[in-house]
């Protein structure tokens, strides 16, 4: 018969096991493996970047909104969109998009951002922390953003920040910024200035289509930037039913022909 010699356990490391033992029983979750991690899909803003053994902070304005299978987003100046593919939640393929053209003022930041969000990326999850890292191990670094509500179609200021011409988004050119500006009251009329002139008009609505009518415009001779600006919404007013879409502050008016705008609203908007 064999026989089993007793062992005494000092009463601390008792303790110890028990609660170890404790912790492995509940469904085989240990401490923080209740721990709730974030979806890939949601807002992000960017925090910094780390890249050929540099860490680059981001301007306040970088973000990345990640959809199911797209991506939108602000690389400190430009915006951009991409085309994404998931393996699970473990890594994403990024295809980029369109991109505005604007000359920032500081482009490592762009650049680098840009170079960075392509290709095979892996995802490291933390509570409100997303990380992408790339191959070579330089990392896109973000935190949840709260979630802004759209912003009402009518009763504010829309600021016309870029055109849309097919795939490709550019912003409007030096001299002509925020000189483009409308409002939609609640009765559908519409005005604003186009660049140069005032103008004014009456919309139909049908879902999310607009019709504007004909526009009433002061008869300033305008040229340069603003005038071109102008030309190119005068036309795209009047080129018929135009698709609208309110994305948080953002408002995005597109033709059947692929024209359109994009403006957006102040953050303060209700």
């Amino acid at each position: 018969m064999r026989t089993f010699r007793h062992v005494h356990i000092p009463a601390g490391l008792a303790l110890v096991l028990a609660l170890a033992a404790a912790g492995c029983g509940q469904d085989g979750q240990g401490a923080g493996a209740g721990a709730v991690l974030p979806d890939p899909v949601g807002r992000w803003s960017v925090e910094s970047l780390t890249t050929g053994g540099r860490t680059l902070h981001a301007p306040e304005t970088a973000r990345l909104d990640i959809a199911e299978n797209q991506a939108k987003g602000n690389y400190g100046c430009n915006g951009f969109t991409a085309a994404l593919s998931f393996a699970g939640t473990s890594a994403v393929t990024v295809t980029p998009g369109a991109t505005t053209t604007v000359a920032c003022a500081d482009m490592e930041f762009e650049t680098a951002f840009a170079k960075l969000f392509t290709g095979r990326l892996t995802i490291d999850r933390g509570p409100d922390r997303l990380t992408l890292k790339t191959a070579d191990g330089s990392t896109i670094a973000m935190t949840s953003e709260p979630s802004v509500p759209d912003a009402p179609l009518t009763t504010v200021e829309w600021t016309v920040q870029s055109l849309i011409s097919g795939a490709s988004v550019s912003s409007l050119p030096a001299g002509a910024a925020g000189t483009a500006r409308f409002t939609i009251a609640a009765d559908l009329s519409v005005s604003g200035t186009l660049g140069c002139n005032r103008f004014s008009a009456q919309v139909t609505r049908d879902g999310d289509r607009l019709t504007f009518g004909p526009l009433t415009t002061t008869r300033m001779a305008c040229d340069g930037p603003a005038g071109e600006v102008e030309q190119k919404l005068t036309d795209l007013f009047a080129s018929g039913p135009l698709v609208s879409r309110t994305e948080g502050r953002r408002l995005t008016l597109t033709a059947a022909d692929g024209e359109g705008l994009i403006a957006e609203t102040p953050s303060d908007a209700e």
